[in-house]
Formats: C-alpha cells, structure tokens, sequence
C-alpha cells in the first residue's frame, strides 16, 4: 500500500497515513488503501486493537483537491455518488469504525475535512493541545460525505455539527474536547494511543468486541441495542475468553485465545 505504513505493536496495529510530503492528504489512492487495510485486519483475529495516525506534521489535510480536480477522477467520483449503495468515500471511512476490535485515532497538526472524518470513524481520539480541526468541506463548497453522520451522531450536539459545518470553523484540539470532537487532549497523542490500546489488549477480545457493538448499537440503533446486549451476553458466555478471564484473576498470566467472533 503505497499511501500507508503499517506497523505491528504485539497485538496492537498502528495504521499511518503516509504521504507527508501532502500532509497526508487523502488521494483516490489512500482511499482504496483505507478500505484494503481494514478489510486485511478485520480477519486478523489475534489483532486487539488499531491505532490511526499520521506521519510528518499532521494527521491529514483532508481531501486530495489536485487528485480530485483530474477529469479521469471527476468521473469516477460522480459514479461512487450515484451508484446505490455507499460509496467508496464512506466505505473507506465507514470499514473502520465497523473493526470488531477498537480503533483509536492520534492526532496532531492539520485534521481537516477527510481527515476529520477519518478521526471521528476511530472509537476514541487523542489529540495535541495545538492540533487544528475542522469540518472543512464548506470551504471547498461541498457537504460532508464520508459518513459523518453517522460518526457525529451522539458526539456532538446536533446545533454544534451545523455550526461547524455551515462555517469550516478551525478549533484546536483543547477547544475541540469540550465540543465531543475529541477524547483526550494529551502532548503527545501516538504515545496516549498506544498506552490504552496495550490497556484493552490486556481484557477478553470478545468481551471488548461485544462491548463495543452494543454500545454502537445504544447510538445508532436504540431499538435493537437491549437484545443486543442478551445476544452478546449469551454468546459470552458460551466462548472460551470468558473462562480465560475468570482464570486471570488469580493467574494473570493466563493468555487468551485469539477473538472467537467478529
């Protein structure tokens, strides 16, 4: 994958985004690559959890205007949004916040627009105090469509979206937690990251999986989420993690087995 560096922590992956020399711009290219490499981790069932991040001086500057402006692209970006179905702008955004394990995002410098969207698909999102952040998509006379409405739901108060995205506002990363749009605000937030994945690495995959689908569905599909989380419950129980877990407690060291579901 040309646009990406892969990394494995133990159990842990690190996805970065590379094309700094663009401030990690997302090309047509990164896009497939998005797609591609969470489809690979998502068999990966030793996998515990996923950190984005970006390499040079930003998580990324959002869409790729020059790939976008190519007569070749143009079209087939008109194809992707008439076609039924998502499309692969959301898909590459969207396969990352579906990973039935956690992903956490890292971000620093410019996260703007496609880079935003990106972060808000992760699970929880470390940013620098002076990172920059924005619904940038007005700017450029566009809408946001890679899935942040489904990714803002329940983050931040829906007057807060519209105010955001009527206006391509730059917030910080310090002023960007109290608004939902980030977790944490930490100097150094590869580091943060990486410490909570290793955190989660130390708990039952499948407990973690189950847990992160109802609280999913609690957001997106109240209607669903109480039999949900019966379902996972009975699934729990029947799996081998859940004696691991038990095990651990007066044997810590007991490993567990790589995730039984997905």
């Amino acid at each position: 994958m040309t646009t990406l560096q892969i990394e494995r922590h133990g159990d842990v992956a690190v996805v970065r985004l590379n094309r700094p020399d663009k401030r990690n711009a997302v090309s047509f290219r990164m896009l497939r690559d998005l797609d591609a490499a969470a489809r690979a981790l998502r068999r990966d069932r030793a996998l515990r959890a996923v950190v984005l991040c970006g390499a040079g001086e930003a998580f990324s500057s959002g869409i790729d205007l020059a790939d976008l402006a190519e007569p070749r692209h143009r079209l087939w970006a008109a194809w992707q949004l008439i076609k039924p179905g998502r499309s692969l702008f959301q898909q590459a955004f969207l396969v990352w916040h579906e990973l039935p394990v956690p992903v956490l995002a890292a971000v620093h410098g410019h996260c703007y627009g496609a880079g935003l969207q990106l972060a808000l698909a992760a699970d929880i999102r470390f940013a620098a105090p002076d990172s920059r952040l924005s619904v940038m998509e007005a700017r450029w006379g566009l809408v946001p469509d890679m899935g942040l409405t489904r990714s803002l739901a329940g983050l931040v108060r829906p007057d807060v979206v519209k105010e955001l995205t009527f206006t391509a506002r730059i917030v910080r990363g310090d002023e960007a937690q109290p608004l939902g749009l980030v977790t944490h605000v930490v100097d150094d937030p590869l580091a943060a990251a990486l410490a909570l994945a290793e955190e989660i690495a130390a708990r039952s995959p499948d407990a973690v999986l189950a847990a992160k689908r109802v609280l999913d569905a609690m957001r997106h599909r109240p209607q669903r989420a109480l039999r949900l989380e019966k379902r996972w419950q009975l699934r729990l129980l029947r799996g081998r993690n859940a004696a691991v877990a038990r095990k651990r407690a007066s044997a810590p060291d007991t490993p567990f087995v790589p995730r039984e579901y997905d």
